[in-house]
């Protein structure tokens, strides 16, 4: 079977878009394996598919499957080409949508500069609605927010990992890291992804603070690893720094693939919102194997 898509990237976060507006393409989890896969498919970090509206109220549906198949909650970077994608293909004429996910629903807006806002929903700091597994633990508080430790099996080190848990549709576990270029990223991303206090696995990021305003930040990301950029990565990043009394309320995140600009206001009531890039890369035809 030969199926279109569109490769885009979002601050270096790189995705396969497929459209399914039309009609179900009818792909497995090993389907999505073999399009993410960067020596025989296209290569990307998630699969972003389009479905038309599911109810009264919303304009599309968004389906996300990391690379490994799974399919997760939220993408915030793939949430921009989402909307970039539908505008450039003529699916829509609104500025701002009305998406569902499986985390709920989302508004990108895309913006006169070229770039896209998206409301991401209020974080989640409470532990079991993370989820979290916090029994026997004690947080250390810090300003309005808390710090966790977690134990790393195998790392031979003093003190568990302390880590601001924090959902954003998805779940994060947030580290404070003097520099983010030197962080541990690649020995302990995987340990913190499947440690099992996270029933669902976890997001893990390190980050930096360069000043209120200003942060550094790498993710390690729950069923795609390292990436260039994670859009609820930065949002949750962001919103346990606010929390913590780290960070003011409009903060621009570099990531190894570009500038991501977050705003919340600190009340837990209200959204977090993630401005960046989203950008086509290039457009093709490919003929799937068969696959179970």
């Amino acid at each position: 079977m030969k199926i279109r898509f569109t490769k885009m990237q979002g601050a270096g976060n790189d995705f396969v878009v497929l459209d399914e507006t039309r009609g179900r393409l009818g792909l497995t989890p090993a389907h999505y394996r073999w399009l993410a896969d960067r020596h025989f498919g296209v290569g990307a970090d998630q699969i972003l598919t389009v479905r038309p509206s599911p109810g009264e109220g919303i304009d599309f549906e968004y389906v996300i499957h990391n690379a490994d198949g799974g399919e997760v909650e939220q993408c915030g970077n793939g949430a921009r080409c989402f909307a970039r994608y539908v505008r450039d293909k003529g699916l829509t004429t609104q500025d701002t949508i009305r998406v569902q996910t499986l985390a709920g629903v989302i508004a990108p807006r895309l913006t006169p500069d070229g770039r896209v806002t998206v409301d991401m929903g209020r974080p989640v700091f409470e532990a079991a609605l993370v989820p979290f597994d916090a029994t026997g633990l004690t947080p250390v508080v810090q300003g309005m927010g808390q710090k966790w430790p977690l134990a790393l099996s195998g790392q031979a080190q003093d003190a568990p990992v302390m880590v601001a848990v924090v959902s954003m549709g998805n779940p994060h576990a947030v580290q404070l890291v003097e520099d983010a270029d030197t962080a541990s990223v690649a020995e302990t991303g995987p340990l913190i992804e499947s440690h099992p206090r996270f029933p669902r696995r976890v997001n893990a990021g390190y980050l930096q603070i360069v000043d209120r305003s200003h942060v550094r930040l790498r993710v390690f990301e729950r069923g795609a690893g390292e990436t260039l950029a994670c859009g609820t990565g930065a949002c949750a990043a962001v919103a346990a720094g606010i929390r913590l009394g780290l960070l003011d309320a409009q903060v621009d995140v570099q990531t190894r693939g570009g500038l991501l600009t977050i705003a919340w206001s600190g009340q837990e009531t209200d959204s977090v919102f993630m401005t960046g890039p989203a950008t086509s890369v290039f457009e093709g035809q490919i003929e799937l194997p068969d696959m179970p």
